[in-house]
Order: C-alpha cells, then structure tokens, then sequence
C-alpha cells in the first residue's frame, strides 16, 4: 500500500468519537462505525430517535452486532503501530539487543527471544505481544461490558427511583386526605357518642331524681302516718282505765276479747308501719365506655411505678377524711383511733410531663388511691399533705361504698370499680384522671390550680376483706 493510501485507509479504521482505532466497533443504519462504547455514551442522554453523531441521521435500532472485519482490520493497525513502537529504542533489549516481542505472564515483563530462554524464564509462560495484548484488551472489553450494563442497571434504577418518587408523593397525598377523612369520621362519631353519653346520663339523673321524689313523697307519707300513730297510742294512753279496758266492737261479747282484738288490732298497724319503712335512694351513674381512651393513654404508659414493698401504719391525710377514714371500729371510744393501713408510694418522680399507670386494686372496703408530694413518715405515722395532692377514695358509708374525691370532698355517684383503675397524671396541665380500666370509662377528673412541688404515686387501703 503506498503512501498516499495509507493514511486513508487508516482514517477508515479510526473512530470518529475518541480518534482511536475501533474497539468493538458496529455499524449503525446510516452506515457510519463506532465503537461501541462511544456510540453508548453519546446516546446515553440523547433524546429520541437516536442520531448518528457524524450525519446525524436517525437510527432506529438502540442495539448493533460487533462488525468483525472492520475489528480485525483496526486489530492489525494497532499490530503495525505496535511494530513502530517496538523499534524504537525504548523497546530493545539491552543485553541482547533484539526487540521485545514476548510477554512473560509470571512476571508481567517484555522480554526478547534470547531473555525468554534464559534460566530465570524458561520455566515461565511466554506468548507473542501482540498475542497477549489481544486477549487482555479482549479481557478489558469484557470488564468494559459488564461496567456499561451496570451503568445500564444503576440508570434503570434511577428511573425506578424517580417513578417511585413520584409514586410516594402521589401516595402520601391520598393517604393524607383518608387520614383527614377518617379523623373526621372519628371525631364525628366521638361528637354523636358524646352527645349520647350525655343524654343517657340525662336521663339517668331524671330517673334518679324522680326516685329521690318518690321516696321523698313516700318518707312525707310515712312519717304523717307515723305521727298519727303516736297521737292515736297518745290519745289511748291518757284515757281513764277503765275507759281504756272498755273498748267494743259489735258482734263480740266478752270483754277479754274485745281488749285482746284491740291490742293486736294496734300491734299489726304499728308492725305494718315498720316493714313499709322506706329505704334510701342511693344513686348511681353508669359509667360509659369512651372509645379508643386507653389506647391513647397507654402512649404515655409507666409500668411499676409503686413500690411493691408495702408498710402498716396509721395514715394521716386530713382531718375530715382520717375521721371518715377511721369508720366504725370503735363506736364507744372517744378518744381519736389509730388504725393501721398499708401504705405504698412511688418509685417515680414526675415533675412535667405526661403519664399513665394501672394499680391493681386491693378486695378491701376501703382505699386512697392518687398522687402527693413526697410523703413524710414519722415513727408511727404517715402523713400525706392533702393540700397538695390528688386522690380518689373508697369509703364505706352504712354498708353501702362509695367514691369520693379531695379539694373539696366531693362524692362520685358511679360504681365502684372492682379491678384495675388507670391513673393519669398531665402535669404541665395540672390535671389528675382516673379510669376504669375493664370499662374503659372514666371515673373522675381533678384539675388543681397548678402543680408546683415533684409528685409521686400514693395507694393506702384497709386490710383486705
């Protein structure tokens, strides 16, 4: 090939993108080659249709086949620059003077014929240069491939990231609107259940003030029944006796019969009155399930929060609830009673904050249950400052119990729960709440002025029945 051709001929076995020869070369429709990998990256962020970067006619297959002759052909241009590159001094033997045209593999080194056979490589595996240069650029192609179908992946993957991007976006405003939408029909359900929780306690108290009415009219009744009795008895009492002995009835003769019908003619009359004695009212509201309440407390839950060790000692509160306290134990005696109770407190102490715990309530008849500042403990007593604390009471009030709570003293006309009460203590907005926990209905509510002191849980019961 003489002089001017070659340099044509070359410049056909050259790629147009990186001016090197073909590696991997294709073809594409307009008929322009490329090596693969430049034709990849120049179409990698192109837009549709894919363009030819020489013509830039369109090309409408994204995916070519390797164009063996023109990659054998640009095999033997890099042979012969390779040629050129091996006679230059650089690329001579020193020793032995001869180009460099084998490749160790042990050691990675160009070696001339004669080094080839000396003790120190003739045991090592040798190949020709260009042998050697193929099969690693063939190699290199192979890591080349798998480096562009990664990339290929990772871009595959960003347009999932991006898609799901969108995706969540899109998912996260819906669920945002059902969130709402729900919300609402729970707080519209809570308002209808409100509005009949309150009617039903309406209702209740209608009822129990017509009992309160009724027995109240019936008691006026009784004791207008009573008292003319007692005038009637009166009146017999102050006549003459034999006045008194000579009462008759018609169709009787005997006077032992007249006066033995007339006594026992009073004595059923004075009976009758007597079983028909009235009894009290004792009221009491039904306490109504409050939907998802403890779900919502147990988010502020503390487990074991009273100390399990339990001490006996006289309980001092206040005045008027030690008095209530202390019931009938000693009816004879006037003089104050102490009355052992078992007392447990807190392992924790709140000072802000919100918090909620359950007590396993003890089977006795009577209970303080709350929160107090740090209790004091003298030798003999524990002395609670009622002023500063907040408690729900159990007391038994003629055989009949009945809850109350402190500051005032104020009766809670409900049932008196027969297991765990749940406590829960909002500081910050100094509020004190009591729940039946098997009804999941509140007991009480205590809001107090503010909180200033650190408060700890507090039970004292009586000994159990």
């Amino acid at each position: 090939m003489d002089s001017d051709t070659l340099p044509a001929f070359l410049n056909d076995l050259t790629c147009s993108v990186c001016m090197n020869y073909f590696l991997d070369p294709v073809t594409i429709d307009c008929g322009h080659s490329f090596c693969r990998l430049c034709l990849d990256l120049c179409w990698e962020e192109a837009q549709t249709p894919m363009r030819c970067p020489e013509c830039r006619g369109v090309s409408e297959r994204p995916d070519f086949k390797t164009n063996i002759t023109l990659r054998k052909l640009a095999s033997i241009a890099r042979e012969a620059r390779a040629h050129n590159v091996n006679s230059s001094e650089g690329q001579i033997c020193v020793a032995h003077k001869e180009a460099k045209g084998l490749f160790c593999r042990a050691e990675k080194k160009l070696l001339c014929a004669l080094c080839s056979e000396s003790p120190e490589h003739a045991s090592h595996s040798h190949s020709p240069v260009q042998w050697s240069a193929e099969e690693y650029r063939e190699e290199l192609l192979k890591r080349m491939r798998s480096l562009w179908n990664m990339t290929q992946e990772i871009k595959n993957n960003l347009k999932q990231e991006a898609s799901k991007t969108q995706s969540l976006e899109d998912c996260v405003a819906l669920r945002r609107e059902m969130i709402k939408a729900e919300y609402q029909k729970m707080r519209h359900f809570l308002n209808e259940e409100e509005q009949l929780h309150l009617n039903t306690m309406e209702r209740e108290a209608r009822e129990i003030f017509r009992q309160f009415e009724e027995s109240k009219l019936t008691m006026t009744q009784q004791k207008e029944s009573l008292k003319g009795m007692l005038t009637e008895l009166t009146d017999m009492c102050h006549k003459p006796n034999v006045e008194l002995l000579q009462v008759r009835r018609e169709g009787r003769s005997s006077e032992t019969e007249i006066l033995f019908w007339d006594l026992g003619n009073i004595l059923e009359r004075t009976e009758s009155v007597q079983i028909q004695m009235p009894e009290p009212v004792n009221p009491e509201l039904t306490l109504w399930h409050f939907t998802g309440i403890l779900d919502m407390l147990n988010n502020f839950r503390v487990d074991n929060v009273l100390s399990e060790e339990s001490i006996s000692r006289h309980v001092r509160l206040s005045k008027d609830i030690s008095v209530i306290f202390r019931g009938d134990r000693d009816s004879t005696s006037r003089e104050p009673q102490r009355v052992q109770r078992f007392a447990a407190w807190g392992t924790h102490t709140f000072t802000s904050g919100r918090h909620y715990w359950e007590v396993d309530m003890p089977h006795c008849s009577m209970w303080v249950l709350g929160v107090c500042k740090d209790s004091l403990m003298s030798h003999t007593d524990i002395i609670v400052d009622y002023e500063e604390a907040s408690l729900l009471m159990s007391l038994k009030v003629n055989d009949h119990y009945c809850l109350s709570t402190n500051s005032p003293l104020f009766i809670q006309y409900v049932e008196r729960p027969p297991g765990k009460i749940g406590v829960f203590l909002d500081y910050d907005n100094s509020t004190v709440s009591f729940y039946d926990v098997e009804k999941s209905s509140l007991i009480s509510s205590l809001v107090s002025s503010s909180f200033s002191s650190p408060l700890k849980p507090f039970l004292c019961f009586d000994s159990p029945s």
